[in-house]
């Protein structure tokens, strides 16, 4: 049972564009980086009650060079931020990022001076999940974010 025989006598097309887009969006794979109490919820998240791998991010995977999506959950101290920044600039391009919970988005409640407010002031953020901590089902949503935008947004002639 192969394509041929769902297609019949017909043929098939598509633009690189659109076949390559599908590809990414339903393969990507996360770096998680948990820093906090989010954690726990995006360890959720990757269980078998949310199912990650219905989107196709399932594996996460703690290389950089093997990542597409980095998921920054938990707060973030000027001391961490040039690691992060550095796993970033190592996962390939192209790549995004998703800045989990209330501390990663803004700081959180924790305004003091060596805590970072807000990981977008070292990392451009492609979409960010409220709450304190977020349940898994709002990280699902920004994974669908995030696969909308690959979908849309990108173009092969952009990887050159």
């Amino acid at each position: 049972m192969g394509i041929e025989s769902a297609l019949g006598e017909g043929f098939f097309t598509t633009k690189i564009d659109a076949l390559s887009n599908w590809a990414r969006a339903n393969a990507a794979w996360p770096m998680p980086m948990g820093l906090a109490c989010c954690a726990i919820e995006m360890m959720a998240f990757a269980g078998p009650r949310y199912d990650a791998s219905r989107f196709g991010s399932e594996v996460m995977r703690f290389s950089p060079r093997q990542s597409d999506v980095m998921i920054v959950a938990g707060w973030s101290t000027y001391k961490m931020a040039h690691a992060i920044r550095r796993i970033w600039d190592q996962m390939p391009d192209p790549k995004w990022c998703i800045a989990m919970g209330a501390c990663a988005s803004t700081g959180g409640m924790h305004r003091c001076y060596g805590v970072v407010q807000g990981v977008d002031n070292y990392l451009p953020v492609d979409a960010y999940v409220s709450g304190c901590p977020p349940r898994p089902d709002a990280l699902l949503h920004a994974l669908m974010k995030i696969q909308d935008k690959i979908k849309t947004e990108h173009s092969v002639l952009l990887d050159s």
